[in-house]
């Protein structure tokens, strides 16, 4: 390897804000945030909005939304008629 052209690989933190979940692993992302480990040592800090602790897919909690009041309000703005049901 050419010295000089490669990124930084280094131990860093990764923080879950939202279920205040924190895992660390090698990475060459930049920051300017610290974080002191369980180890007592001091490692660069990334702030995440979602990680696999609280994302539906892995955690199997889905937000329910509000599609019904969505089509019908699409269906009155636009004069449609609701599908009949004579299957």
């Amino acid at each position: 390897m050419k010295p000089g052209i490669h990124p930084k690989y280094r131990p860093v933190v990764f923080w879950d804000k939202s279920v205040d979940f924190k895992f660390m692993t090698q990475s060459t992302i930049n920051t300017k945030d610290t974080i002191e480990w369980e180890d007592g040592k001091e490692y660069p800090l990334v702030k995440l909005d979602i990680s696999s602790a609280s994302h539906p897919f892995y955690t199997g909690k889905q937000k329910i939304v509000d599609t019904a009041g969505r089509v019908e309000r699409f269906r009155r703005r636009y004069g449609m008629a609701a599908p009949s049901d004579d299957s």
